[in-house]
């Protein structure tokens, strides 16, 4: 299985690399405690179609090594930057969900734009959900304090009763199975303890309203109408209005869980994304509605 060594600490990171060697690249960052198994929906598709298609399990998550440190964002958005150093990728479209969509943001703005041309956001957190002084109307910290003491008590509870609101599961054609529902679980629980709460101290400090404008590129940001998690006025609107040169594509009836309840919607929308921005992709490897 591939790996490479963060640039930070040299812990050793697994990713996957699919599709062509030449055809134009995507690099999916993954949702707090998933790795890069829930892009399936989108990665497969894409690469059968002739683009190559790259995803990360961040420190702590899926098959890269358990680590102590290195769960503040700087960190987790130079490993990023360190997978594209390493596969020597060029006009890269980044693709984040939820927290994966602050690592992105913080890897162009720390690192500029020699090998990323475009950005994804998809069902953000960012610019951020907690209030801060760059999010006055997000949640009362005091409440997202009182949810880790519950996460921490049973985290395999705690992702089970929040699973229909994930998925936005009331809502019709959001149906999934129960035993893709379970599978997506145990993949979260996968992620260990320490990355767990790690990722969600991340999320809970998140404030990246003074970076969004310095995102000099084009930004596509997918938000569904009915997400709990990163609710659509405080973080997908919010986004898409910051970036210089955004496009905010609503989905209707869309929870959190969208990469899987409109995969399909999803995959055609990065389809088009990336290939509008396709040109020179790699060096030779050294291993709804529309609104703005």
């Amino acid at each position: 299985m591939p790996y490479y060594e963060s640039p930070v600490d040299g812990t050793r990171l697994h990713y996957v690399d699919h599709g062509p060697a030449t055809g134009p690249v995507a690099v999916f960052v993954s949702s707090a405690y998933l790795g890069h198994e829930m892009w399936e929906y989108q990665m497969l598709p894409l690469a059968e179609a002739g683009y190559r298609c790259v995803a990360l399990d961040r420190r702590g998550h899926g098959r890269s090594d358990d680590t102590w440190s290195g769960y503040d964002l700087d960190t987790l958005a130079d490993d990023v930057h360190g997978l594209l150093d390493h596969l020597g990728l060029r006009e890269v479209t980044l693709i984040g969900h939820s927290v994966g969509s602050g690592e992105v943001i913080r890897c162009v703005t720390r690192h500029g734009l020699g090998r990323v041309a475009r950005v994804a956001l998809v069902a953000g957190v960012s610019p951020g959900v907690v209030r801060s002084p760059g999010t006055p109307d997000g949640v009362d910290p005091e409440a997202v304090r009182a949810d880790d003491e519950v996460f921490r008590r049973d985290r395999a509870a705690y992702f089970t009763a929040l699973a229909d609101d994930f998925f936005a599961a009331h809502l019709p054609g959001n149906e999934m199975s129960p035993p893709y529902v379970r599978y997506l679980i145990d993949r979260c629980l996968s992620a260990t303890p320490r990355a767990a709460n790690g990722v969600r101290a991340v999320v809970a400090a998140l404030d990246l309203s003074a970076e969004l404008p310095a995102l000099d590129l084009p930004v596509l940001v997918v938000h569904g109408t009915h997400d709990t998690s990163a609710p659509l006025e405080l973080t997908g609107e919010r986004a898409a209005r910051l970036v210089p040169d955004g496009t905010l594509k609503v989905y209707e009836n869309a929870g959190h869980g969208l990469f899987a309840t409109h995969a399909a919607r999803l995959t055609a929308d990065l389809r088009e994304f990336v290939a509008a921005g396709a040109g020179r992709t790699a060096e030779p490897a050294r291993s709804g509605s529309a609104r703005r």
